[in-house]
């Protein structure tokens, strides 16, 4: 089971001008092939179906704690796509297409389908799907797949951060980059403790480091690419078994038992001309009576 917590990984900054071509680019690094439903999902089902668990205690304990916090990653992506969208249409009379901007924008499902916000399908918004999914029951295999999938999701990021200058994508991206390649290290030391193999050597995948980044700079001072966090408050602890030792530059690597403080979610607005959440205050008072019915308040 999973333990939910009201807040984001970290604070968005609030936007000033819609960006709405550029969140169908950062859709990619949800719904993509490398995106975090990819992550997610990937870690998720190997967790659930992994064998012997006993005995390969600490390689269970290490996807299961990285599945928790992918969850975290695919809520921080999302609201980040939330944010870049609105304000790109303007209320108005239904007979004065007051959505008329959206149909030059890349994903029209962003308007149609969706009410301005994120959904499941990558940058051309095609339908994430569990073909992305590997499971393959042989602990070595999915851990390189594993390992694969991290460098993948990051060229992604170093490339989509290329796209846009938006400050809400860049900030999300960063922050990304800096939690990926804990998973990237935590992956190459679980290869290496299976097969001495020192996968640590090919790092980082693309071949530059973090710190070229300007968003990642500040995470990276304050210890965030050295922190592995068991996201329980008592199981997954024998992730300090493999995620032990220096950090490639320079620290002790550290094991944080529970989860990161986080940040206040975004409130998401009304949008009238989408007649979302279709709620006016009329309606609110009225629910409000009803709730105070229901829980016997007078």
């Amino acid at each position: 089971m999973i333990k939910r917590f009201n807040r984001l990984a970290i604070e968005l900054p609030t936007p000033t001008n819609p960006d709405a071509n550029a969140a169908a680019a950062v859709q990619e690094l949800l719904g993509g092939r490398f995106g975090e439903m990819s992550t997610l999902n990937n870690y998720m089902y190997q967790s659930f179906n992994f064998r012997k668990r006993g005995k390969l205690k600490p390689f269970f304990d290490l996807v299961s704690s990285i599945t928790a916090e992918e969850f975290g990653h695919v809520e921080l992506v999302s609201h980040t796509i939330n944010l870049m969208i609105y304000g790109t249409t303007q209320p108005g009379d239904v007979n004065s297409a007051p959505m008329a901007a959206a149909t030059d924008k890349r994903n029209t499902q962003h308007f149609i389908a969706t009410a301005q916000t994120s959904f499941p399908f990558d940058s051309m918004g095609k339908a994430w799907n569990g073909d992305y999914v590997f499971s393959s029951g042989n602990l070595l295999l999915d851990l390189l797949h594993n390992f694969f999938l991290e460098c993948g999701a990051r060229t992604h990021k170093m490339r989509v951060y290329e796209m846009t200058s938006n400050p809400v994508a860049r900030e999300m991206i960063g922050y990304l980059l800096v939690r990926g390649g804990v998973h990237v290290l935590a992956y190459a030391k679980a290869i290496e403790m299976v097969t001495g193999v020192d996968i640590k050597k090919m790092l980082p995948v693309p071949d530059l480091e973090n710190a070229a980044f300007e968003t990642t700079r500040k995470f990276e001072a304050e210890g965030v690419h050295r922190k592995l966090y068991t996201f329980s408050d008592t199981d997954y602890r024998d992730i300090a078994l493999i995620w032990a030792g220096e950090h490639p530059l320079g620290g002790p690597l550290e094991t944080i038992i529970g989860a990161p403080e986080g940040a206040p979610m975004p409130e998401l607005r009304s949008i009238s001309e989408e007649f979302a959440p279709g709620i006016s205050q009329e309606d609110f008072y009225q629910i409000y009576e009803r709730l105070k019915k229901n829980a016997g308040i007078t």
